[in-house]
């Protein structure tokens, strides 16, 4: 018998395999990275030598007002290292700089006051300019110009009028965008709701381009470089992160160069080679990543890649926040079942995306070819199955289910964080 520990919300859930079910461990090996120094000194030391790029000290001086745009409460950054690192760094070479924060939620829902204290600590909050990104407040917004995929590009005023824009960030793989970081930003982080539904049509979601671990051909991709570019993003840090959420190593300088140096070292880390199983159970790894059902469509992705079609994909998610997204629920519960979703949302014109399109569209493909059940005790069991899921409170009765499904002798694959690894 195998135990594994999956991440689940703040804590762990063990799931145990008997021997002859088990087939493989995805992993990332970025978990077990060690760098030999620490946090602090990662993040000056990228700082200190930024990657085709003047140090930021540079950029700063004889400018009037900078704009950082930070990650919100939905993306684990660790804000309380990187965020003091580049606050200092600008008050030392323009003391009397005007500084503003701008949280880049996206399509998310405004981040709290007490999500705001957890993720940059008090002191920050308590004295800095923070600014909450809302991409449906059309009068925070101006049109930057069009996007190559002919979407209008809108952002937030504060970014574009300001005299030097940064961003810190982390990179991860992402289902869709190829890799977090860089100018994902931008686009969708602090783009308008017209911008952003464009960017994630249903047609750019079918694209076999847009998948984890790819940039080339990538539609998707290909508008956020637009985007961080039309808006001068002048200068990024970002980092990668083990499972502990501790920063493993820092790529800082130009919007561009710095984050493909960043992809490339954890492309290199995070490849686990496919194994086919009929029964692969995965996570988001955990908190702040597991907080909803839609956020959970990340560790389903992994697990599709190696999961046999008509195979059962385990997800373990605590979803404390519920769905995440009303659309995202109604568009699930309100349909038959999956083809009805797909068959509806590839007729759907860039013009006319829907919120959260992008998200039921992709479950709805897992949905198509793979039975879901959904692990988790701090949600309503009923909105899963409304969601076309089964629902189990524990991850060993999740695996007891899959293996009367597939029956006794059905292969076991563990995929501990799905949103670590990028499955070949």
């Amino acid at each position: 018998m195998k135990t594994f520990r999956i991440p689940y919300h703040k804590t762990t859930l063990d799931v145990s395999i008997p021997d002859s079910n088990f087939k493989a461990v995805l992993e990332s090996r970025v978990h077990g990275y060690c760098p030999g120094c620490t946090q602090t000194d990662i993040i000056e030391n990228a700082l200190n030598n930024p990657i085709a790029s003047p140090k930021l000290e540079k950029l700063v001086r004889g400018k009037k007002n900078v704009v950082i745009v930070t990650s919100d409460h939905t993306r684990p950054v660790p804000s309380r290292i990187t965020l003091p690192a580049l606050l200092h760094r600008i008050r030392q070479s323009e003391p009397d700089i005007e500084i503003k924060i701008l949280v880049a939620t996206g399509y998310h829902r405004p981040t709290t006051r007490d999500e705001q204290i957890d993720k940059f600590g008090g002191p920050i909050v308590e004295n800095e300019h923070i600014i909450i990104h809302e991409s449906g407040d059309q009068n925070s917004l101006v049109q930057a110009g069009i996007l190559p995929s002919g979407g209008e590009l809108w952002l937030n005023r504060h970014a574009v009028e300001t005299d030097l824009l940064i961003a810190e960030g982390f990179i991860e793989p992402h289902f869709f965008a190829g890799f977090s970081g860089g100018r994902k930003a931008i686009l969708p982080g602090i783009a308008g709701a017209t911008t952003v539904l464009a960017n994630h049509c249903a047609e750019f979601i079918a694209s076999p381009y847009a998948r984890t671990g790819v940039l080339e051909k990538n539609p998707i991709h290909e508008d956020m470089v637009f985007a961080a570019e039309k808006v001068n993003l002048a200068f990024i840090i970002n980092v990668v992160i083990n499972s502990g959420k501790e920063v493993i190593h820092a790529f800082a300088g130009h919007r561009e160069e710095a984050h493909l140096a960043g992809c490339r070292f954890l492309k290199d880390l995070a490849y686990a080679p496919r194994a086919e199983a009929d029964i692969v159970i995965t996570s988001n790894g955990g908190y702040p990543l597991d907080q909803n059902v839609y956020q959970s469509v990340k560790g389903m992705t992994a697990a599709e890649a190696t999961c046999k079609e008509g195979g059962v994909i385990i997800m373990v998610a605590g979803c404390q926040d519920g769905h995440g997204g009303q659309s995202f629920y109604d568009n699930l519960a309100g349909a038959t079942g999956p083809d009805e979703i797909l068959k509806r949302v590839i007729t759907i014109p860039m013009d006319k995306t829907v919120p959260d399109q992008w998200e039921f569209q992709i479950l709805a493909r897992i949905l198509k070819k793979h039975k879901v059940i959904f692990v988790t005790g701090l949600c309503d069991p009923d909105m899963i199955r409304d969601m076309h899921m089964e629902h189990a409170k524990t991850a060993n009765e999740a695996l007891n289910r899959a293996l009367e499904i597939k029956g006794k002798d059905a292969s076991v694959a563990v995929i501990p964080d799905g949103v670590s690894v990028i499955v070949g």
